[in-house]
């Protein structure tokens, strides 16, 4: 099975995922569009969330980071003047500098997370969206600026005029996407943001199309008119996209064959039926590992 993946809300799935489906075949497809250099090395929020998930090292209190870290890199340097845009642990920073240092010696992205999914014993098949550069830009009153400028540093506060992916149109999917793709005819999209979490995977030139071929099922992050966590309403807003379930399920209608909703959501089902969409209901807040557990079979049943 193949997920896309960005955020939080995902990595929680697939937490629940891997106790009832086998973790070797399980591929996940991350977005990279929020990475960013930060004090000399590449930080891949999202990957590193998955490789640490699935071994056991993340800080599931916060969902990213490593559990138990200390800050002693980052303290130190903000003492020195140095005021990084991320709050960067110690053993997290570790992974950071061990794939900096092995793109610099030419590897691409992809080797390198293979290569740091070996380290740290993962089964799971985890990729890369792309090897090529793309970002998340927000365009706000106060300029134009990176998503973790906007998400991290100024805490998702500037309104949101507009939102892009810089390098898309210039980015090819990972050849290890392409290679999975080819073999699997299943497709689950996660319950992450739509817009750059989930958005730049599928504008990579070519994905669509692909996804047109698959048996795809997405599980909605909307619950009713917000987000379950995360700037996803401002986000579609901009984007002219209603913020709700159908909202979401109208941004992948071109290739959306069933949409998972909250079983509290109070939208009306039948408004699926324009867009050609079959809609199931469950608890989809994942507030414990059993909730997982029963959205991951919920899913399991539908493929």
């Amino acid at each position: 099975m193949i997920i896309f993946s960005g955020g939080t809300g995902t990595p929680k799935l697939l937490n629940g995922l891997r106790e009832v489906y086998p973790e070797e075949k399980i591929t996940v497809v991350v977005n990279t569009a929020e990475d960013i250099w930060v004090s000399g090395n590449l930080i891949t929020p999202d990957i590193d969330t998955l490789l640490y998930m699935f071994s056991g090292r993340l800080d599931t209190s916060k969902w990213w980071g490593v559990k138990d870290d200390t800050y002693r890199t980052h303290e130190a340097m903000k003492e020195l003047g140095y005021d990084e845009v991320m709050m960067l642990g110690d053993l997290d920073r570790a992974t950071h500098i061990m794939r900096s240092d092995q793109i610099r010696s030419g590897l691409t992205l992809t080797e390198a997370t293979i290569g740091l999914s070996k380290s740290f014993g993962v089964k799971a098949n985890v990729f890369p969206m792309s090897d090529d550069p793309v970002s998340s830009m927000i365009n706000t009153p106060e300029g134009k600026m990176h998503f973790q400028d906007f998400w991290v540093g100024k805490h998702g506060e500037p309104d949101v005029m507009s939102v892009c992916q810089e390098g898309i149109e210039k980015a090819s999917i990972s050849p290890a996407v392409v290679e999975a793709l080819e073999r699997e005819d299943n497709v689950l999209i996660g319950p992450s943001n739509p817009i750059t979490s989930i958005g730049p995977i599928i504008e990579l030139p070519g994905m669509r199309d692909i996804l047109k071929e698959k048996k795809v099922i997405a599980v909605s992050p909307i619950i009713g008119t917000g987000p379950v966590s995360g700037p996803a309403g401002k986000l579609m807003t901009a984007r002219g996209i209603e913020v709700s379930s159908f909202g979401v399920a109208s941004y992948y209608s071109d290739f959306l064959d069933h949409l998972i909703i909250d079983e509290l959501d109070p939208i009306d089902d039948e408004r699926f039926s324009e867009i050609g969409c079959n809609v199931s209901r469950t608890d989809t807040l994942m507030k414990s590992l059993a909730i997982s557990i029963n959205l991951a079979e919920t899913v399991l049943k539908l493929f």
